[in-house]
């Protein structure tokens, strides 16, 4: 028997470690450690000690897990993604939207987010949106910017039936305080930003992205 090892296993048991944490120090086979340690009881703020730290290990490993399925499915959107530029390429919609996503969209957090102020920019996004990336209409969420001097009661409603999205999927609307007195562009209408929640269309759109640069050698 290793008696030397014995008592250290004991000892650090004791002393509230895990059988992992003994097991890095003391070189023996779990069975013979169980062995060793079965009659040894721990406190009651050993064991909460223990079942936090393994609450936390097991948390880890959890989101470790996620991490690498998040990584690995990402990689396999955009590979997709780049292999349908070829043909998407001869769609004329395909390539303006998806050069002015590019220029004005968010490019992190993986969220889909085009905001612009020109009302026809924004049309011709829906338009992208649903056409090319093909948005169920409940995904899509409006919100409003617009500073207090330009702000009116159908604002909401002007930008409802401009993008066709119902009230109830509007945000609410961003009213920035101004000094201004006086309006001074009477046809400005707040910034309009599209928003869409959808981790795999954000992934597609980066992979459509790579493959146009690949495609034009960029």
């Amino acid at each position: 028997m290793k008696l030397k090892e014995k008592i250290e296993a004991v000892r650090l048991r004791k002393s509230g470690k895990s059988y992992s944490e003994i097991r890095k120090k003391v070189k023996v086979s779990k069975g013979t450690l169980s062995l060793w340690l079965r009659n040894i009881k721990l406190t009651s703020a050993q064991e909460k000690r223990l079942y936090v730290t393994l609450r936390r290990r097991n948390a880890y490993k959890g989101a470790k897990v996620q991490q690498e399925k998040r990584i690995e499915r990402t990689k396999q959107i955009i590979t997709e993604a780049k292999k349908e530029v070829k043909y998407l390429l001869k769609n004329p919609l395909f390539l303006a939207g998806s050069m002015l996503y590019w220029a004005e969209g968010a490019k992190r957090g993986e969220q889909i987010n085009f905001s612009n102020s020109d009302y026809r920019m924004i049309k011709f996004m829906m338009l992208w949106f649903r056409k090319i990336c093909k948005v169920p209409e409940e995904k899509f969420r409006i919100k409003l910017y617009i500073h207090s001097l330009h702000y009116r009661k159908d604002i909401e409603k002007y930008w409802s039936e401009l993008t066709a999205i119902p009230l109830n999927q509007f945000q609410k609307t961003y009213i920035k305080p101004t000094s201004l007195r006086h309006r001074k562009n009477r046809l400005y209408d707040g910034t309009c930003a599209i928003r869409i929640s959808n981790s795999d269309l954000f992934r597609k759109i980066k992979g459509w992205r790579i493959g146009l640069l690949d495609e034009f050698k960029v």
